[in-house]
Formats: structure tokens, C-alpha cells, sequence
């Protein structure tokens, strides 16, 4: 693509063959976190293709395509809109344009109190895990690729609890 968003960033130690595409959802502007998470990502060793904000499901396929060594999608949602930005996620699971783990974080709901119904509709729609804290995600990064060796994927959850 010629996009510079789409473009990968080698992480400070070099690449260590661990690459992951990031995002923020589709209805949402906000880039700092974005911006950091990817800094601390490549930190830890991480190649991060960052799609940055505004980006639909449509952009995480495409770079899941032209990336099929990614080993997770990563998606940021700080304005509590993430369960209607990823609507789409369910076909682009089934369909196979995403077949990597999808890690979800962020204010995942809209308003000032958060029950579990929020989490448990993010998980029936296909993401993976979702990460309250992202200082956990390389530890999170880690669990996944040693699932994805093993027989079996853990089962969808959220991890982190605290502070987002």
C-alpha cells in the first residue's frame, strides 16, 4: 500500500520477526495512546504496522493481507463506541480476512458506569482479549503466540483489570 500509515516500524532492538498492526476503531480520532502504545511496543521488540485513528474493520483486513505474518490485530477505542465500530468483525473473522487474535482496549462503553454485558458483547463479536492496561500487552502478546503454537487458543477474556 501506499498509505505511510500502512507502513511497518521496525522496533529499536531490530526486527525480532514479531510484527502486529494497530489501530484505533472507526469512529474514533484519538491518537496519543495509539502513538504510545506503538512506542512501546517496538521498545519491547515489536514491528507495528500503525493504521492509526478512524480506522474501519476494512483496514485491519486489507493489513492482515498484506501482512499474514502479523500475529495480533490491536485496537484502541476511547470513545466507547467499539462494539458499533466492529460490527463488521464477525464476517471478517468467518471469512478468514482476520485470522490472527484480536486485542481490544480502551473505554470500551459509552458513560460513566461499566458493567459486563460491554465486555461479553466485544467477545461474541470475535475480539480475543481485552486489555485494560496496555503495559500488558506485551506479557498478553506473549500468552497468544504460546496458545497459538499449542493445540488450542485460550478462550476469549479480558485481562488487566484496573486502570486503563
Amino acid at each position: 500500500m501506499t498509505d505511510p500509515a500502512h507502513r511497518t516500524h521496525r522496533s529499536a532492538a531490530g526486527s525480532a520477526g514479531r510484527l502486529v498492526i494497530l489501530g484505533v476503531a472507526a469512529s474514533d480520532s484519538h491518537a496519543v495512546a495509539n502513538h504510545l502504545i506503538a512506542h512501546g511496543l517496538r521498545a519491547h521488540g515489536f514491528d507495528v504496522v500503525n493504521l492509526g485513528t478512524c480506522t474501519p474493520v476494512q483496514e485491519f483486513a486489507a493489513a492482515c493481507r498484506e501482512h499474514p505474518e502479523a500475529e495480533a490485530v490491536l485496537i484502541g477505542s476511547m470513545n466507547g463506541h467499539a462494539y458499533e465500530d466492529l460490527r463488521e468483525l464477525p464476517a471478517a473473522r468467518a471469512s478468514g480476512a482476520i485470522a490472527c487474535p484480536v486485542v481490544l482496549g480502551g473505554n470500551l462503553s459509552v458513560g460513566s458506569t461499566k458493567d459486563a454485558s460491554a465486555t461479553e458483547r466485544l467477545l461474541s463479536l470475535g475480539v480475543d482479549r481485552i486489555v485494560t492496561d496496555p503495559s500488558l500487552l506485551p506479557a498478553v502478546l506473549d500468552e497468544l503466540r504460546a496458545a497459538g503454537a499449542g493445540s488450542a487458543a485460550p478462550a476469549p477474556r479480558q485481562d488487566g483489570l484496573g486502570a486503563a
